[in-house]
C-alpha cells in the first residue's frame, strides 16, 4: 500500500478554495456505488504483462470496505478491462500499437486482455449480489466503453466510489469522467495503487483539487454509518 498522504501546500490551497480539504460532509449509502477497477490476472498477477505489484497489497483494504458496504445497501461493481481482437484489428488499435509497441509485451497483453479471460482477482471477495462490468478503455465511462452509465442511473446512483489500479490511469480516468458526467466522485486512496508513491500522490493531489473528493475507506464508511444511521433514526 502506499505511504504518502497530500502534501500540505495543497490542503493549504483547497481549503482556502473552498473551507474544507473534503468536497463532501457525508455520503449517502443509498445513493453510492463501490467501483473496483481492473483488479485481474493482468495487473494482479506475479510476471503479468500489465503488473502492478501493489495492486495485491490493497486486497485487504479493498474487501474490507466492501464487506462493511454491503450491509448498507451500497452495490460493489468489479469493473474488468477487455479487449476484442477480429481479423488481426483490435477494437483499441491506438493502444496497442502504441502504448504496448514492444512485439512480446503487446502480444502477452493482446491474450491477457481477451475477454475469456477475464475474472476477478482471485483473493478478492465477491458475492453473489456483486455485479462485475467490463470495459474496453481506461474510463469505464468513456463513451462506448461500457455500460456503467447506463446501470447506475438506472439505480438512482449519484455517488461513485473509486478504488483499484492503476491509481493515476484507469481509477482516475473512471473517477475524472464520472465527476464530468456528474456523479459525486471520490478515489478511495488505500484501495487504490500504481507502480510508485510518486505517481500515486500525484494523481489523487490533482484529483482532490480539480475531479473530486479523496478520502481513506475509514473515512468513507464513517460517513456512510454516520448518514444510514441518521436515515435509520428518522
Amino acid at each position: 500500500m502506499h505511504n504518502v498522504s497530500i502534501r500540505q501546500h495543497i490542503v493549504d490551497r483547497v481549503v482556502a478554495r473552498r473551507g474544507d480539504i473534503h468536497w463532501f460532509t457525508e455520503l449517502d449509502p443509498r445513493k453510492s456505488a463501490l467501483l473496483i477497477i481492473d483488479m485481474q490476472n493482468t495487473f494482479c498477477l506475479p510476471g503479468a504483462p500489465g503488473e502492478v505489484p501493489t495492486a495485491r497489497d490493497i486486497v485487504p483494504a479493498i474487501n474490507d470496505i466492501a464487506a462493511q458496504l454491503r450491509p448498507l445497501g451500497v452495490p460493489v461493481f468489479w469493473v474488468l478491462h477487455t479487449n476484442t481482437q477480429n481479423d488481426g484489428f483490435s477494437d483499441w488499435e491506438v493502444f496497442f500499437n502504441h502504448v504496448v509497441r514492444n512485439a512480446d509485451i503487446r502480444q502477452r497483453m493482446i491474450e491477457s486482455l481477451a475477454p475469456e479471460s477475464q475474472k476477478v482477482w482471485e483473493e478478492l471477495v465477491v458475492e453473489p449480489n456483486d455485479s462485475v462490468i467490463v470495459k474496453n478503455r481506461y474510463s469505464a465511462f468513456a463513451n462506448g466503453a461500457s455500460t456503467l452509465e447506463r446501470v447506475l442511473r438506472n439505480r438512482g446512483i449519484d455517488t461513485v466510489l473509486v478504488g483499484g489500479t492503476k491509481t493515476n490511469v484507469c481509477c482516475d480516468s473512471t473517477a475524472r469522467d464520472a465527476m464530468m458526467l456528474d456523479f459525486k466522485s471520490v478515489m478511495v486512496s488505500d484501495c487504490c495503487a500504481t507502480l510508485s508513491d510518486d505517481e500515486h500522490l500525484a494523481a489523487l493531489e490533482t484529483f482532490i483539487q480539480q475531479f473530486g473528493d479523496v478520502m481513506t475507506s475509514a473515512e468513507v464508511t464513517e460517513r456512510m454509518i454516520r448518514r444510514n444511521d441518521a436515515t435509520t433514526a428518522a
